[in-house]
């Protein structure tokens, strides 16, 4: 959601970040890191946004460390499109590819509805290394401050069960759209 309102990656990984947990900082290497980016992008991105006053930048020692601007009229708005687009982009771009073969990824429940719950109900469909989920959920759930509960089905399962999900408002993360559009738009398809 926020990367189709923001055109650089960067920066809307950076909100992300930022404005999921107010309490979050960061410096340059680090987040250049975490994002597989070079320093050179992440640094012009967070220029920009300290200049457009989101971000607060204060030096400790020689580094210099980035926190959301709590202060900023804007703030309230980006942690609730923030909160909306789930964090889930990390776990997507950083979990799901290495989760196996994964076709789909669906949030279901609640999130799929705009309701925040604090609990993810997330549908991964293909054949997926369920024991690696496990072991990063923790940390997953941490990033995110919410409680995933995933749901592991095989190409089959989700065909089996494809309407009563895609009837949930189920928002595709990872995949083809068509998979779950046909059915949205019209209820007789199968």
């Amino acid at each position: 959601m926020l990367e189709s309102l923001v055109t650089s990656k960067t920066r809307a990984r950076l909100l992300l970040k930022f404005f999921l947990n107010p309490n979050t900082s960061a410096y340059l290497r680090g987040l250049a890191e975490e994002f597989g980016e070079s320093t050179n992008g992440v640094r012009v991105e967070l220029n920009r946004l300290s200049e457009a006053g989101l971000l607060e930048c204060a030096d400790e020692g020689r580094t210099k460390v980035y926190r959301a601007n709590t202060r900023h009229p804007l703030f309230p708005e980006l942690q609730r499109i923030a909160a909306k687009t789930l964090g889930i982009d990390q776990v997507v771009e950083h979990v799901v590819a290495r989760l196996g073969n994964v076709e789909l990824a669906l949030v279901t429940g609640d999130y799929a509805k705009g309701i925040d719950s604090g609990l993810i109900d997330l549908v991964l469909v293909g054949r997926i290394d369920k024991s690696y989920f496990e072991s990063l959920s923790e940390k997953i759930e941490g990033i995110m401050q919410r409680k995933i509960r995933p749901l592991f089905l095989t190409r089959e399962e989700f065909l089996r069960l494809k309407e009563r999900i895609v009837s949930e408002n189920a928002l595709l993360l990872w995949g083809d759209e068509s998979e779950i559009a046909a059915k949205k738009g019209n209820p007789s398809q199968s």
